[in-house]
């Protein structure tokens, strides 16, 4: 057992020892995969855990919470809670967004009752740095978290400003509260911070400690149906952070972080792909060596463990050092960027990452399991090869006439085919992920039997021409009587290639539609806004007045936006109500499908089609929207693009809304200037205006310019796979070229005998890696455009619930393209150079 426990070690050792950079790129590859995938995962679940648990900090002790509908409801509410049976005590809690001009930034403010939040919420009792306890009451006061004090620059002593509409609240910071790490946070008293944000009257929510030897479960039952037959459709109840609250967290950010740890694997899929060129190149060479072997007494079933012992430890070195480098980059990412990647779905917490055995371990298996695939057909053929005809030269191409049949390909296809059209599981497009690998299978699969076609068919044309050139003669012969060797170099470019255009189309795809969609949507001359995010800022009547009347404005149209709850389990949708008219409703969104005709006497609505996927409504139907205390009901008249709310969006006018809600503020404002006024002399004008400093201008043209950037930002995370899928294939094209040109090195001999000279042979192999790359580009391309019509067209509104158009960046796919055909071309001459060097007698010694 020793002595073949020595051999194993000495055949994988002298493997690596004959060929380490092949080695290397296989344990390079399935390094990036884990290590991409690892991170993503560490990252998103460091972000997810630390957001839920700075929700749940807020809530304290509080056994159950009481949250309205709509972001806000009335504290007409709070006396039946507070003195209702069972209840111990009820803590009434505002919470508002309030912008800082000069931190560009949103604080979170939280109002609360000092006498009641100690027995519920203690952390959310302010710290009065000058020991003075009444701070925790007074109206000028506002204890800050760690974070939001380095944030703002702002000691015990000194002065803040959050603003409420247009106008600054001066408040004096009067101590700390404690919060997470990172948390940025403001706790004042709750009737000041109503009085100051002109909130008074309203509350977020309302936290409950029940009485000992209450049944929390029953509770929270029974008071959830008698708020609702109290007040219809106004109110929820449920535990701090239950599973309702973590579901609608998580569901913000599933998609984003499904579809980056599929990107991720994507890296991982052309690692699998470099261990089998590695694997089977390495058992062609050696078939000689495995027959010898097999004649001296080696058993079947341990010729067929070696090769996978090679292959799984080139899985298991990759594994391992991807999993220390995707907790090394995890860290790095969420110390530089955040935990969001750039997305914005866990805005205000700095988490830490944690290392998770179990993700661990299950990033290990798959590099394992991908490199173990990627080497199983090597080695089933090493231990199916006969050794009387293994032992043969010259016998190169028969142990790949297998890769030769369609069949298995073609029912991947087909099957991938099946699968686009099959719906989304718990809302993700599993099925869709799941025809993108076959469609890389089957692809790969076809290469074969495409390569023997395709260079037949050019080998006769070139036959048929008088003037052929005997070297390209040679070059294209060997192509088309090998292709079961030219298929593994020909699946490199493939696999590489293809992908690297699937999504190159879908970003281009994406960006393209969404900048043509901010031209639809942004046909004014200028856009203002009272502040940039937070939600106490708003324009009053007086302030849209004094707007329209100004000199130089043609037509204002007024915009007013807030959240909405209409499902308990998922984020909230923002509600959009804004001057339209109900006749072209087209000239201000971007509708898509057939519209419906509103009924006299119906309020119309226009939803997102997120809202169409997730809520099953369609032109036609009806929805309803808790507005001004109570579900109002509105008659859906269309479909349309937004692809600034992923969660949905709902827009309806801003006549209906102030008639439902008797709420006259808006927050933002388009503005079309009158012929012969510039959008900068109206910009000028609307600064002049007392209230004009404090509003944010923007023309559509830096809209669009701010809002790709930030796209761009988010889709960082896809831009850097996407180059590693790149560079991964370019090693992978390299590898495979410069192995098969130095495993050649007797062909190139006998070559020589014949009369060839050392340059007829470096033109054989140019031509030969020439014609490979440019059919694999050519097959790449069709591949990555058929996957990138699933992207588009199935992944993304699966995932997302949008559509786009499909756009294809030529540039970016003209680039790569030439560059892996002219890297094939300097790998096959650098490689022949060299397999070349030893001169003829020696290349053709193991034949005499």
């Amino acid at each position: 057992m020793s002595g073949l426990s020595l051999l194993s070690r000495w055949l994988l050792l002298g493997e690596w020892r004959a060929h380490p950079v092949r080695a290397l790129l296989a344990i390079a590859a399935i390094a990036v995969g884990v290590a991409m995938g690892f991170a993503i995962h560490l990252i998103n679940a460091a972000a997810f855990n630390e957001f839920s648990a700075a929700v749940k900090s807020l809530a304290g002790q509080a056994d159950l919470q009481v949250s309205g509908r709509e972001a806000l409801f009335d504290e007409s509410v709070y006396p039946r809670l507070a003195t209702h049976q069972g209840v111990a005590m009820a803590s009434p809690v505002l919470e508002v967004a309030a912008p800082v001009p000069e931190a560009k930034g949103t604080l979170k403010v939280v109002g609360v009752d000092p006498f009641r939040a100690g027995f519920v919420e203690p952390g959310l009792i302010g710290n009065p740095a000058s020991g003075q306890q009444t701070d925790v009451i007074a109206d000028d006061a506002i204890f800050l978290s760690p974070a939001a004090q380095a944030w703002l620059g702002a000691r015990p002593g000194a002065t803040v400003a959050p603003r409420a509409g247009t106008q600054p609240v001066r408040l004096r910071v009067a101590g700390t509260v404690q919060a997470r790490a990172g948390q940025r946070l403001g706790v004042m008293d709750i009737g000041a911070a109503q009085w100051r944000f002109n909130r008074v009257g309203q509350l977020s929510r309302i936290d409950l400690k029940l009485r000992a030897g209450v049944n929390r479960a029953a509770f929270e039952r029974a008071l959830a149906a008698e708020l609702e037959q109290a007040y219809p459709g106004r109110f929820r109840v449920g535990q701090p952070n239950d599973e309702q609250q973590q579901s609608r967290t998580n569901n913000m950010s599933r998609a984003y972080r499904v579809n980056l740890t599929v990107l991720a694997l994507v890296a991982l899929f052309t690692g699998a792909f470099l261990v089998f060129s590695t694997q089977a190149l390495s058992v062609l060479r050696r078939r000689s060596q495995f027959a010898l072997l097999r004649v001296l007494g080696l058993e079947r079933r341990r010729l067929l463990r070696q090769v996978l012992v090679e292959g799984a430890t080139l899985g298991v070195i990759g594994s391992l050092c991807g999993i220390g480098a995707g907790y090394a980059l995890a860290a790095a990412a969420l110390r530089f960027f955040g935990g969001d990647l750039g997305a914005g779905y866990f805005p205000g917490v700095q988490p830490q990452v944690t290392f998770s055995p179990v993700a661990a371990a299950v990033f290990f298996a798959l590099g394992l399991g991908v490199a173990l695939l990627g080497c199983l057909a090597p080695a089933l053929e090493a231990a199916r090869a006969r050794p009387a005809v293994a032992l043969k030269a010259g016998n190169d191409e028969a142990p790949l006439a297998r890769l030769s049949r369609v069949w298995p390909a073609l029912v991947c296809l087909a099957c991938a085919a099946a699968f686009t059209f099959a719906p989304p599981v718990f809302e993700l497009p599993l099925f869709g992920y799941f025809a993108i690998a076959l469609l890389l299978v089957g692809g790969i699969g076809l290469m074969p039997r495409l390569a023997a076609t395709a260079f037949h068919l050019l080998d006769r044309q070139v036959q048929k021409n008088p003037a052929r050139v005997p070297i390209l003669t040679l070059a294209l012969a060997r192509l088309a009587n090998a292709p079961g060797q030219a298929s593994i170099a020909l699946g490199g470019v493939l696999a590489s290639f293809s992908l690297m255009v699937a999504m190159g189309i879908m970003v281009a795809s994406f960006r393209v539609s969404v900048d043509d969609w901010m031209v639809h949507i942004l046909p004014a001359d200028l856009y203002l806004r009272s502040a940039q995010g937070g939600n106490t800022s708003g324009l009053s009547a007086a302030q849209q007045q004094a707007l329209a009347q100004l000199p130089g404005v043609q037509q204002i149209q007024f915009l007013r936006t807030r959240p909405v709850s209409l499902q308990a389990d998922r984020p909230d949708v923002t509600l959009v109500a804004r001057d339209l008219d109900p006749r072209e409703p087209g000239k201000l969104l971007a509708l898509i499908g057939p519209e419906a005709g509103v009924p006299t006497g119906d309020r119309p609505a226009w939803v997102s089609e997120a809202m169409q996927d997730l809520y099953k409504v369609h032109p036609g139907s009806r929805i309803s929207i808790p507005l001004g205390g109570a579900p109002r009901q509105f008659f859906v008249a269309g479909v349309w693009r937004d692809y600034a709310n992923q969660s949905g969006s709902v827009v309806i006018r801003l006549a209906d809304y102030r008639a439902l809600t008797g709420d006259r503020e808006v927050t933002d404002a388009a503005m079309w200037a009158q012929p012969g006024t510039s959008a900068e002399q109206l910009a000028q004008s609307i600064r002049a205006l007392p209230f004009g400093p404090a509003l944010t201008l923007a023309q559509p043209g830096e809209i669009r310019a701010i809002s790709l950037k930030i796209f761009d930002r988010s889709f960082a995370v896809t831009y850097l796979l996407e180059a590693i899928a790149i560079a991964i294939g370019l090693s992978g094209v390299a590898a495979t070229f410069s192995a098969q040109t130095l495993a050649r090195a007797r062909e190139f001999g006998m070559l020589r005998h014949v009369g060839v000279t050392r340059a007829q042979v470096l033109r054989i192999l140019a031509f030969e890696g020439g014609f490979l790359t440019s059919l694999g580009v050519l097959c790449g391309f069709a591949l990555g455009l058929f996957i990138s019509l699933i992207l588009v067209f199935v992944v993304n509104p699966q995932s997302f619930h949008w559509t786009m158009q499909l756009h294809l960046p030529w540039p970016l796919i003209g680039t790569v393209a030439a560059v892996l055909v002219v890297a094939s071309i300097l790998t096959a001459l650098a490689s022949g150079r060299y397999a070349l060097s030893g001169g003829p007698v020696r290349a053709v010694r193991e034949d005499w």
